[in-house]
């Protein structure tokens, strides 16, 4: 049997063996307990989605500024949906991309009105280190320009690969996973790529070393209520071109996700990232996620299946657009 094929038996024996939840305790004081699975678990499952208008990094102008007011996270919302009402508009002559109709960016700022979902460092920034700098300015400076002679000078998420881990609001639409549990396994679809993750929670070790995978090769264990998940088994990728530089898959990459259900409709996703190469110190965000998708002002409903190649026609005729500028 393929990898392929003994991950889909996997994510398909996940999908009929996830029982209902055996319901929610309550407190002795009445108030609010973690839900549990039937075989005693913290029930993590649903359709979560993490959209939100904060930004990864703290901007500049903030300078130390980690909290907004309330007038100032309600100004940031009305100011972000007419930048977006003016700038969704048709320029003959540029291609462009989808219009605000096919977005679902989200409306609203994270609860805590933080500045940036950075956490740490406490200025809110990604640590980059000289290197990790130099392929950033790199990246951005060539980003959308080309040259495109071959479609490894396309991004990862143009050629329906992936955008890479971990899950953040970065893609302006498609931020929604599907979190599924068995007795021993965990199971994450995310939206974006149809791409999932069947993770063991059974105590077994990670893969070798030399077999790399694009998600990391991730295993996962419960400290106290909250899942952890470690990945340090990437592909080496990072050579390719990707739509967030820090998300490249890279061999040198640690990652570790903690996943926490705080309330009925939120759980607190945080994820520390390592890679001396990329990095001068591990950095650390956190990004509420929610079954509530009507408060974060984006779609409310199943997911249904991202197809994203159907024959991937935009990576050919990108292609074909610069050999037609050659041409001219």
């Amino acid at each position: 049997m393929s990898q392929v094929m003994l991950r889909a038996a996997v994510v398909a024996a996940v999908l009929l063996m996830a029982a209902p939840a055996a319901g929610q305790a309550q407190a002795a004081d009445g108030g609010w307990t973690v839900p549990r699975t039937p075989w005693g678990a913290p029930d993590l499952q649903g359709i979560w989605t993490n959209a939100t208008l904060t930004p990864m990094e703290r901007p500049a102008a903030l300078g130390d500024t980690s909290i907004l007011t309330t007038n100032q996270a309600d100004e940031f919302e009305v100011r972000s949906a007419a930048e977006r009402v003016a700038n969704d508009r048709f320029i003959p002559g540029v291609v462009g991309a989808y219009n605000q109709f096919w977005m679902d960016a989200g409306t609203t700022v994270v609860e805590s009105l933080r500045t940036s979902l950075v956490t740490d460092p406490p200025d809110g920034r990604i640590p980059w280190s000289e290197a990790g700098r130099a392929r950033l300015e790199s990246d951005t400076a060539s980003y959308g320009v080309g040259p495109y002679d071959s479609w490894v000078d396309a991004d990862t998420g143009e050629r329906c690969l992936t955008d890479g881990l971990p899950l953040v609001p970065l893609q302006g639409y498609n931020m929604n996973y599907h979190i599924l549990q068995a007795p021993g396994w965990i199971a994450i679809l995310n939206e974006m790529f149809h791409e999932y993750r069947v993770i063991p929670l059974d105590g077994r070790g990670p893969i070798p070393p030399a077999i790399g995978e694009w998600m990391g090769g991730g295993t996962a264990r419960w400290e106290g209520d909250t899942l952890v998940i470690e990945s340090n088994r990437f592909a080496d990728r990072g050579h390719y071109i990707w739509r967030a530089t820090w998300r490249a898959v890279r061999t040198g990459l640690h990652l570790v996700e903690r996943f926490t259900r705080v309330d009925e409709q939120t759980i607190d996703y945080e994820f520390t990232m390592t890679d001396p190469e990329m990095f001068t110190a591990p950095w650390t965000a956190l990004i509420p996620m929610t079954t509530d998708h009507a408060s974060r002002g984006v779609t409310s409903g199943p997911m249904y299946e991202y197809a994203c190649h159907e024959g991937n026609y935009g990576l050919l005729n990108m292609l074909r657009g610069a050999r037609a500028q050659e041409r001219d």
